[in-house]
């Protein structure tokens, strides 16, 4: 069984992680999505709810895929959260140039810690590739609307946390 791992705070979950994680279905017989605790970025929604968005999003996925995708949180590094799910495969999202470098040295870090484990880099689709969760959040902020970045619940949540209407 082919298992890949694609990492991520998915704060929030934006329509271009759900394009990846559809695609990612097509190389892998199990999808785990690693919904990462990392303090440092001081996210916007907590790991209970963060974890049960990526959950409602995946649900659909696989109704219609029929495939299997199991939601971890990890707080480890990224090689022994593979490790810990059983995953040959990391899967990472690529929106531009810069994407790319940081990718390019987390790599070359990973295959140092473990070299059995590949990356493998899908780029975003091209209605997708200015979807940031950053982005998305600060637009969400200041009242806009977000609608065309993320799925309707995850909207419904955005404007609940910042007490907006649309």
């Amino acid at each position: 069984m082919r298992i890949g791992l694609y990492p991520g705070t998915f704060d929030p979950i934006t329509l271009g992680h759900v394009d990846i994680i559809q695609r990612a279905m097509a190389l892998v017989d199990r999808l785990v999505i690693g919904v990462a605790i990392n303090r440092d970025k001081g996210p916007l929604f907590s790991l209970e709810d963060r974890v049960r968005m990526v959950q409602a999003e995946c649900a659909s996925i696989t109704a219609r895929t029929g495939g299997e995708i199991i939601v971890h949180p990890f707080e480890n590094l990224l090689i022994d959260c593979a490790r810990d799910v059983g995953a040959s495969v990391i899967v990472r999202g690529l929106r531009a140039v810069a994407d790319f470098e940081y990718e390019f040295q987390m790599v070359g870090m990973n295959r140092a810690l473990d070299a059995s484990i590949e990356t493998v880099f899908l780029m975003a689709d091209a209605r997708r590739q200015a979807i940031a969760s950053k982005l998305v959040k600060e637009i969400a902020r200041l009242g806009g609307d977000v609608s065309k970045f993320v799925t309707p619940p995850v909207d419904a949540a955005l404007r609940n946390r910042f007490g907006t209407r649309i």
